[in-house]
């Protein structure tokens, strides 16, 4: 049943939409774009072919800016003020992923690639009916307890019910270990209708039953092939897209590397085409290296997911599919977000998710408006229930100080009192330090 079949046919704008992964899962799943915005060039030219002939094959008038290419966050760009309150169904986006990413430097509110928070605020001028964020795991950490917690209060207090879960790809079929942290707010009629989607674990097929095709199209010996599927027979670490500011491509750090020769795959790049006959690896090698063709499969562009072309050079390609959105994932997700939005299936009672506590010491620090100390928050957290020692409290106090401003006064005692101030996240505003810190280095973020 194609997306034009759906009716009513509902409407979406995706921010960081990057080469499509989530484009085309939600667009399976009934969603019709209204506009996407992505800051690489050629990964919105990959996104804005795709998409239109998606929407001209489901006989939908294409929208003559359906991909607008820039930074989501410069007005000059697109105006999200320019939608009515409840005009668009759904409002997603694949925000960067380095401000939360464990590979990185967790930098949080204060990486210029972090738009997380602007998403959010996004959500409160636009007044879709729901709103998907997918990101990586880190954002699931202790390390951001709190920056999550500003996220569910600014949602509330926008009149949204949110939820949080960690997916893994594999369990939606997709051959690979991605698992990703995903936000879904819905206005109340709606979320009380919306169910996590389940997925099947354990029934991912492995690398070498997705690719033996591939792997046997230019001449390697069915021997070979054959041999290959059979140490290639796990699903794959996850694929990782990199960024502009490393080299050229290659399938992860070295801990990843190590799995991918464990699966019979060289790691240290991709290559033009499947091996030839007689096809041996090179020294240190234990297998072939993966072609953009097989790395999109990889990453979910497979069976009905297959007819996605991507635009570029080899290196610019293989970072698209590598910072996908995996689309049987975003597939599932749609389809959940879709049944809420038309209220299919009994209604749930409902939890209110304001209540839920990502960080006690935050929670307790924006209730105050009198500085305390690290013992009266141990003091009190104790009357509440939620006992905390001083380690605890400082190491959320050290992270809380990232991402927020952490006002310290010293008492005649010696001792600090803190008081939690502003959120330092970019959430539009104009002499926020993001924009000179895009504009420096805005040749290297993907």
């Amino acid at each position: 049943m194609s997306a034009a079949e759906r009716k009513p046919r509902l409407e979406v704008v995706e921010i960081c939409a990057g080469a499509g992964g989530q484009s085309f899962g939600l667009h399976r799943a009934g969603f019709t774009h209204r506009l996407a915005v992505e800051l690489d060039v050629h990964a919105a030219h990959t996104l804005e072919q795709n998409l239109r002939r998606l929407l001209k094959e489901d006989g939908v008038e294409v929208p003559e800016d359906l991909v607008k290419i820039g930074d989501v966050a410069d007005p000059g760009v697109w105006d999200p003020d320019a939608f009515k309150e409840g005009e668009i169904a759904l409002l997603a986006g694949g925000v960067p992923c380095p401000p939360f990413s464990i590979a990185g430097k967790q930098l949080g509110s204060s990486d210029e690639r972090d738009l997380f928070a602007w998403a959010i605020e996004l959500c409160g001028r636009m007044r879709p009916k729901a709103l998907l964020l997918e990101n990586v795991r880190g954002l699931s950490a202790n390390r951001f307890s709190g920056y999550r917690q500003a996220v569910l209060d600014k949602l509330h207090e926008f009149g949204y019910i949110a939820f949080w879960k960690l997916l893994n790809a594999s369990d939606f079929g997709v051959p690979q270990l991605r698992p990703r942290f995903v936000l879904v707010a819905l206005l109340p009629e709606y979320a009380k209708y919306f169910r996590w989607p389940q997925g099947r674990p354990g029934e991912a097929p492995t690398v070498g039953e997705v690719l033996v095709d591939l792997m046997g199209e230019n001449g390697w010996s069915d021997e070979d092939v054959d041999a290959w599927v059979k140490k290639a027979n796990a699903i794959a670490p996850t694929i990782v897209g990199g960024s502009k500011k490393h080299g050229g491509a290659d399938l992860g750090p070295t801990r990843a590397k190590k799995a991918w020769a464990d699966l019979g795959v060289d790691a240290m790049g991709v290559a033009n085409h499947a091996p030839e006959a007689g096809f041996k690896p090179t020294k240190g090698a234990t297998g072939p290296k993966l072609t953009t063709k097989m790395v999109a499969r990889l990453q979910g562009w497979h069976d009905e997911f297959a007819d996605w072309e991507f635009l570029g050079r080899k290196t610019s390609v293989y970072r698209q599919i590598g910072n996908a959105f995996p689309p049987p994932v975003a597939n599932a997700l749609g389809e959940a977000i879709r049944d809420a939005l038309l209220q299919r299936g009994e209604p749930l009672p409902l939890v209110e998710t304001s209540s839920t506590i990502h960080d006690p010491v935050y929670k307790l620090l924006r209730q105050q408006t009198r500085p305390l100390t690290a013992e009266q928050i141990i003091a009190r957290l104790a009357k509440t229930g939620v006992p905390m020692d001083q380690p605890e409290v400082e190491r959320r106090l050290n992270h809380l100080g990232h991402d927020f401003e952490l006002q310290k006064t010293e008492r005649k005692s010696g001792e600090l009192a803190y008081n939690l101030g502003q959120f330092k996240a970019f959430v539009g505003q104009d002499d926020h330090q993001r924009h000179d810190l895009f504009t420096q280095h805005r040749t290297k973020i993907s």
